[in-house]
């Protein structure tokens, strides 16, 4: 069966929007729209797997799919929604409950770290949707025959079960998808798709440390509704060494925090780390600080500024989710009317 090449992805409304999520997430997703059918979701059911004050996830539900228009992508080009008000995502995960294996969730490094982080020794304590939510992240990307997904290193293990669940599936049910008239498998074997090296910001009081809504000081964090003096601030006191900035790359090598800055200075020039080491090589920081602030501001306080604009808007904001939900169940409700048939409900 030949499947449409179509992009899924999402973004847990969980926090406010940084950086790291800016250029390691947002900003890669934005080129796909100009070649794939693309599906960009808030993924807010994912989100109350842990508490999350419902005020706050509101907010951050707005806050994300602004952050998809305000980054570049088209409202009426890919489709962004939240999650929550397509139903179909939860019925679709329940099959897949049914279908996964318990022990394929207990090898899932992503829960074991979060239930060690909710739960502490007892990983009995958290929500039994921490432990299931793979399968709502496979039921997300399947439910529109997903072909390709932008992924960091850290959510491979998920897609790979989601591929799991695929082939099981159409294992199980080859009998009843032959008598839909489907001749090859009903679900895709949706692959990893390539958008380029992965960036991993770090914060910017540790370089050892991926940067994060969670750090315990405000300065080691870019948000994305950072104003310029305050983006400028957090550049000029990021933690740095005493040694000017090498040429070549590999000059970098144990110098966590100064390759943390010439990597996200690179990311926002769209150039490589070796362009950015041939124009500052030598250089102290005195000079590559300013310049990466004013690069910093320049790139993020637009959409900072319009991000802000839609947040004040939910009238619109609303609208935009309501409509793009709307074309995202066009696509759903014929694939789960589908599933329901191969797995022998009634309706």
């Amino acid at each position: 069966m030949a499947f449409t090449p179509r992009v899924f992805s999402g973004i847990k409304p969980s926090g406010d929007l940084h950086l790291g999520n800016y250029l390691g997430a947002i900003r890669r997703f934005v080129p796909l729209q100009q070649t794939h059918e693309t599906i960009y979701c808030v993924v807010d059911m994912h989100a109350i797997t842990v508490w999350q004050d419902p005020e706050d996830l509101r907010r951050w539900t707005y806050e994300i799919a602004a952050a998809y228009i305000a980054a570049g992508l088209d409202p009426n080009k890919s489709i962004i929604f939240n999650q929550s008000q397509v139903v179909e995502h939860a019925e679709l995960a329940w099959i897949f409950n049914c279908v996964a294996r318990v022990g394929w969730m207990t090898r899932m490094t992503q829960f074991k770290d979060k239930a060690g982080a909710e739960g502490g020794e007892n990983s009995e304590a958290v929500s039994l949707g921490l432990f299931a939510y793979p399968s709502l992240m496979a039921a997300d990307i399947l439910l529109y025959k997903a072909t390709g997904v932008p992924v960091g290193d850290d959510q491979r293990q998920h897609l790979e079960l989601t591929r799991d669940i695929a082939k099981k599936f159409n294992h199980d049910f080859k009998k009843q998808i032959k008598g839909l008239g489907v001749k090859d498998d009903f679900f895709p074997l949706t692959e990893t798709l390539s958008t380029g090296p992965a960036m991993r910001v770090m914060s910017l009081k540790d370089g050892k440390k991926k940067m994060s809504k969670s750090d315990a000081s405000d300065m080691s964090t870019i948000y994305m509704m950072d104003d310029a003096d305050t983006i400028a601030k957090k550049i000029k006191r990021a933690t740095t060494d005493a040694d000017a900035l090498p040429t070549e790359a590999a000059g970098l090598a144990g110098r966590a925090e100064a390759e943390n800055l010439v990597a996200i200075y690179a990311a926002l020039s769209d150039t490589s780390v070796d362009g950015v080491l041939a124009e500052f090589g030598g250089s102290g920081w005195g000079k590559f600080k300013p310049a990466l602030a004013e690069l910093a501001v320049a790139v993020l306080s637009p959409i900072a500024t319009e991000m802000k604009r839609l947040v004040a808007d939910t009238g619109e904001m609303d609208q935009i989710l309501r409509r793009n939900a709307d074309r995202a169940r066009a696509i759903a409700v014929p694939v789960m009317d589908d599933v329901r048939k191969i797995v022998g409900f009634v309706r």
